[in-house]
């Protein structure tokens, strides 16, 4: 258990949780109230949620959302009113939890704090904690440690009231077991198909039915505007890209700060734990205590024995089949009983007394040591020019974003003065779609409602310079334009027709699906063909969520049994139900039962929390101002 929880310390992840959770079992709709005509969008417990706040939410989860699905990622997503009113019921929910968590007067300590930042894996190197990879990487997002910290902690706050909520969760084995017997019910089942293509020689269209479906839906044949345009980049990395970092200044930044590049001695252990949690009974303590010691008294005897005794009492699994080794850790990496002892001893070989922490009883033996050192220059030369290139290129590039915007805008009959001026290219773009879906950067919704205003299309001046995220400004002009327009009858008549078939072929079927279900439930014999049998389950995959539905709602008393199901423009389905077999009851370490009892759970906790966000709401008093929300949406 300890190994496991070293190795598995959960990322600084609380804002990303916050982000996603179930929104679903409330809705901001519920406590939007015109809230006065002040300018901040709501307020929890009387203190404001300014546009401000709002608008930096909104930039965080559109980086984020831009990092998570790559070129798949549509600046659109995070304009509709729903993605919108979710960011800011996100902002809510975090001043509600802080609240709470504050009247709970719940508190983090500095321990805690650093063993987290240790056990983060972005701040390590080799699978252990690197201060100057740490300091490098706040620097990089323009963060000081005291700021990262107190975020961090205000967060590992906020993880304890997530925490109490998912703890209280009860799963009753009666529910689980009827759980158990509702997904893993089998039906063996087979299908007939009313496949609407069968149909498409009975439909007959009247012949004005494609000129009126083309008058009543001229929109679906708009081809919309579309440009070519010239664009330039002006982007830190460009800028990095321009700089050159000398190897005196290299070894400058290396002679100046020593401390950054220092690592701080390691430590290599094994250890036998034998588990007695901090709030464990007495008595369990006590016999865990003794335990520890007559294993102890084995091991002074007989001190080659340690790893086999590890492999056989030790209760951490992640290093007791590894004799208890836990490999190399520097401080910060264990809770403090442990690395004291640890760092108490020197003497490859030595084993200490019996140590309690709140995981329980350890015995420690020392197996490797690494004093400290500082890392020889040539091992960071590589570190040190990324970091100062990162620096200069970002202090470089905040000097430059003002004037790139002026002179796109100052010279905008052309982009070949700011290009030459910054050293950038001139690049073009393929057509691109007003309303379609366009590479980076004219994914960016802004950008495209520069290069698609009145101002750059009809007068053909350059755009504003656009701030589209990572570290880049764009300007572009417009090359070439095309209006939108309207795809004449003639052309796409012959496509309007076949759908129209489809359309009636697929109610032809259904229709015919349907008397034949009646005929048969009504004991009436009918000709069919039907596919061979075969068994389905509720979890099974590969079949439609519809037809599974269907199947499982048919009556199951008397069979066989017979039910249809639309299938959306393909025509119409009968299942018949041949056999119902219900599985037996499961015994108590049957693992399905387990996997099945943790997403009930989980269910249950997505509840628990929406009921616990609702009393917060009211207990806080949440208040939204409607007329300020739909103003920033309008920005």
């Amino acid at each position: 258990m300890f190994d496991a929880v070293r190795n598995n310390k959960k990322i600084v992840q609380v804002f990303l949780l916050l982000i996603t959770l179930p929104f679903a079992f409330w809705g901001v709709d519920s406590y939007v109230k015109n809230a006065g005509q002040g300018g901040e969008l709501a307020s929890v417990g009387g203190v404001a949620i300014t546009p401000a706040e709002f608008q930096q939410a909104q930039r965080e989860q559109q980086e984020r959302m831009r990092g998570a699905l790559g070129a798949n990622f549509n600046p659109a997503m995070m304009e509709t009113p729903e993605a919108k009113r979710a960011v800011l019921d996100n902002l809510v929910n975090q001043r509600l939890l802080a609240l709470d968590a504050a009247k709970m007067r719940l508190r983090v300590s500095d321990e805690r704090v650093r063993s987290t930042i240790a056990g983060i894996p972005a701040f390590q190197e080799n699978g252990h904690f690197s201060l100057p990879r740490y300091e490098a990487m706040l620097k990089a997002q323009g963060m000081t440690q005291a700021v990262f910290e107190s975020r961090l902690r205000h967060d590992l706050v906020l993880q304890q009231v997530l925490g109490a909520v998912a703890e209280g969760v009860m799963v009753p084995r009666a529910s689980t077991e009827q759980v158990f017997a509702v997904q893993l019910e089998e039906r063996v089942v087979s299908e007939s198909r009313f496949a609407a293509p069968q149909y498409v020689s009975a439909v007959k269209l009247a012949d004005d039915a494609a000129q009126k479906y083309y008058d009543a839906n001229r929109k679906q044949f708009e081809v919309p505007a579309q440009l070519r345009a010239e664009y330039i980049v002006l982007s830190r990395d460009a800028v990095a890209d321009q700089l050159a970092i000398t190897d005196a200044d290299i070894r400058k930044e290396y002679d100046a700060h020593q401390d950054k590049f220092r690592q701080g001695g390691e430590r290599r252990a094994s250890h036998i734990l034998i588990q007695a949690d901090k709030g464990a009974a007495a008595d369990v303590a006590k016999a865990a205590r003794e335990k520890a010691e007559g294993l102890l008294k084995q091991i002074k005897a007989n001190p080659a024995e340690f790893e086999k005794l590890a492999k056989e009492n030790s209760q951490d699994p992640g290093s007791a089949e590894k004799g208890g080794d836990l490999g190399f850790f520097a401080r910060g990496s264990m809770v403090k009983p442990f690395e004291d002892a640890v760092f108490g001893m020197s003497k490859e070989g030595e084993v200490s007394g019996v140590v309690q922490s709140d995981f329980g009883f350890h015995i420690i033996k020392l197996t490797g040591v690494k004093a400290e050192k500082v890392r020889a220059f040539d091992e960071v030369k590589g570190e040190i020019a990324a970091e100062l290139k990162r620096t200069e290129a970002a202090k470089k590039f905040a000097e430059l974003v003002e004037g790139f915007s002026n002179t796109v805008y100052e010279q905008a009959d052309s982009l070949k003065p700011a290009a030459d001026k910054f050293k950038l290219a001139v690049k073009t773009t393929d057509w691109v779609a007003r309303n379609g879906k366009a590479a980076a950067p004219f994914d960016n919704e802004k950008l495209l409602g520069e290069l698609f205003s009145d101002d750059a299309v009809k007068n053909k001046r350059n755009t504003n310079a656009v701030d589209v995220g990572n570290g880049m400004l764009v300007a572009a002009r417009v090359a070439e334009f095309k209006a939108a327009s309207l795809r004449a009858f003639e052309e796409v008549k012959p496509a309007i027709e076949k759908g129209l078939e489809i359309d009636e072929a697929v109610k032809l079927a259904e229709k015919d699906g349907e008397a034949k279900l009646a005929q048969l439930t009504k004991g009436e014999s009918v000709e069919l063909q039907w596919s061979p049998a075969r068994t389905v389950q509720r979890t099974m995959q590969g079949v439609p969520p519809e037809i599974m539905q269907a199947v499982y709602r048919a009556p199951s008393d008397k069979l066989p049994s017979y039910v249809g199901v639309k299938l959306p423009n393909a025509g119409y389905s009968l299942f018949r139900i041949e056999k119902v077999s219900r599985p037996a009851a499961p015994s108590q370490d049957d693992p399905r039962l387990a996997a099945i009892k943790q997403q009930y759970a989980r269910v249950m906790a997505e509840q628990d929390f929406g009921a616990y966000m609702m009393m917060l709401r009211k207990r806080y008093n949440v208040k939204v101002n409607a007329e300020a929300l739909e103003a920033a949406k309008e920005r």
